[in-house]
């Protein structure tokens, strides 16, 4: 049976993809740090000591970081620590890989990109506009850097079966669009592509199947939902999905953002679309799903 070690798997992606692994009979082991649970086993991934004994132990066939720092303003204004776990935990876990041979699946991220000329392909250069894009692209050098086998996945927006309806840059929308009557402004400039958990972590399994068979399969992959949404046009969506009024939501053409932002960071899907690698869902259906115990 083949083993997949997920960093941050207590997290809104780490947890699909637990799932994902664990019901297609892979022997799955999860790691997490602030909110250890269940199964999970507790690492610091700043600790190269820690990480070293976790791979050591278990002897994965394959690794999935999903492990980051992912809140752009977070970055912003802790960009030290936020950097220990998105560039230097990385080097180390793709340099851990490269020397045992196991491949690795980082996960990225669109916002490599400044969002003037999309859709973006696999090869173009990179140009993020904000720390936590500069972080992520500095990731993808430091593994790519320690293996020409090593994979990247770089993805858009992400909602799915949240915790808390702030645990994702989707969701946490639903706080004022449920609020009727209570006025709001939503960004309707920059263009987003929510995609679903679910669909990523299949999509990482595909992918992570593929590498077992076909050592060639390695380098940079996108993956993205096919509907382009500002944060108004989604947040107008999941008013209509519970039959709540959206005349509160205001419509925002300044465009302005505490951190800047990709006007639209496309990813063009075209080389898992060849292999027959993705899968995809309707925003409106699955949002409703999302967000009906939050009503």
């Amino acid at each position: 049976m083949s083993r997949v070690l997920i960093t941050g798997a207590s997290g809104l992606l780490g947890r699909a993809l637990m799932r994902e692994f664990e019901q297609t009979n892979w022997e799955t082991l999860g790691t997490a740090f602030s909110r250890v649970r269940g199964k999970l086993v507790k690492v610091d991934l700043t600790n190269a000591d820690e990480l070293k004994a976790i791979v050591a132990q278990f002897k994965p066939s394959l690794i999935v970081h999903a492990a980051a720092e992912r809140r752009p303003d977070v970055v912003e204004h802790q960009e030290a620590a936020a950097r220990k776990l998105n560039v230097t935990a990385t080097e180390e876990l793709a340099k851990l890989c490269s020397d045992e041979k196991i491949p690795l699946i980082y996960i990225s991220t669109d916002y490599v990109f400044d969002g003037t000329s999309p859709p973006y392909k696999v090869d173009d250069k990179p140009n993020p506009l904000n720390k936590y894009g500069i972080s992520k692209y500095e990731g993808e050098q430091m593994v790519l850097g320690a293996s020409n086998d090593h994979i990247v996945l770089r993805v858009p927006i992400l909602y799915g079966e949240v915790e808390s309806l702030a645990e994702s840059a989707v969701t946490i929308l639903f706080e004022k669009a449920k609020q009727v009557g209570v006025h709001c402004k939503m960004d309707n400039c920059q263009l987003r592509f929510p995609t679903h958990c679910d669909d990523v972590a299949f999509v990482c399994r595909q992918i992570g199947e593929r590498k077992l068979k076909d050592s060639t399969m390695s380098g940079i992959f996108h993956w993205s939902g096919n509907q382009q949404l500002t944060k108004y046009q989604m947040s107008v969506a999941m008013c209509d999905c519970f039959g709540l009024s959206s005349d509160h939501i205001e419509p925002d053409l300044s465009g302005s953002t505490d951190t800047k932002r990709p006007m639209n960071a496309k990813l063009d899907t075209s080389r898992l679309d060849q292999l027959a690698i993705g899968r995809n869902r309707d925003f409106t259906a699955a949002i409703a799903t999302v967000l009906a115990k939050f009503q």
